[in-house]
């Protein structure tokens, strides 16, 4: 499966005109373009059923939910969506966006609740030896440079602003990921390129399931 110049060029005309009567004359573009991204979805579905277990995928609505948005543009101009992993004990999430500039592919944690949070950080803390091994890993550095995510500018409560693991304790978010040019994105090896990415991100996954499904004297919670 490839991504097709046709599907580029309508996301583009679809950006220059974010409009509910011009999508609605367009529509049946749109919903071909959409079968297509399904079933490139579904082949990178059967690819990672290969090496991780899978329990499915989404492809997300195109249509924006601007009820708490400054923008008020109806559509997204992207094709996107997310992989997840099956069974309580295999945490983590893929995702892949499709966008003419801007296609980005990776994976982690975007929202963790705070429980998961809090022991992620606690971890951190006790030992944070094993996840730098993963974060210093020679192909993940290549592809993803560092792990990323929104975080505190201070030290969350009662952690040591001083602590040698406080670069990471401070964050709130934990994914990683990178960015596709459109070459890139059209040539017959992106499906190769998306799936080796997200092959890449399984040792931080498996770590990061190992942390979540214990406590902190390593005893399944689960």
């Amino acid at each position: 499966m490839t991504i097709s110049k046709e599907l580029f060029a309508f996301l583009k005309d679809l950006a220059k005109n974010n409009n509910r009567d011009w999508f609605a004359e367009n529509k049946p573009v749109f919903q071909q373009h959409q079968v297509d991204v399904k079933l490139f979805f579904r082949s990178i579905e059967e690819r990672l059923q290969e090496t991780d277990e899978i329990e499915g995928h989404n492809v997300y609505r195109i249509y924006r939910d601007v009820r708490f948005s400054k923008d008020k543009t109806p559509y997204k101009a992207r094709f996107s969506g997310g992989f997840k992993r099956a069974t309580k004990a295999l945490r983590g999430g893929y995702f892949l966006s499709i966008e003419p500039g801007n296609t980005f592919v990776g994976g982690g944690f975007y929202g963790p609740n705070k429980e998961d949070l809090l022991r992620i950080r606690k971890e951190f803390e006790m030992d944070d030896s094993e996840i730098r091994d993963i974060l210093n890993n020679e192909k993940f550095k290549a592809l993803f440079g560092s792990l990323q995510g929104s975080e505190l500018k201070t030290a969350p409560r009662d952690f040591n602003p001083e602590h040698k693991a406080i670069d990471l304790i401070r964050k709130k978010q934990f994914y990683a990921g990178r960015y596709f040019t459109d070459k890139q994105v059209l040539s017959d090896d992106f499906a190769n390129e998306v799936v080796d990415t997200f092959t890449t991100l399984r040792p931080y996954f498996d770590y990061m399931s190992d942390v979540l499904t214990t406590d902190m004297n390593g005893v399944s919670i689960i």
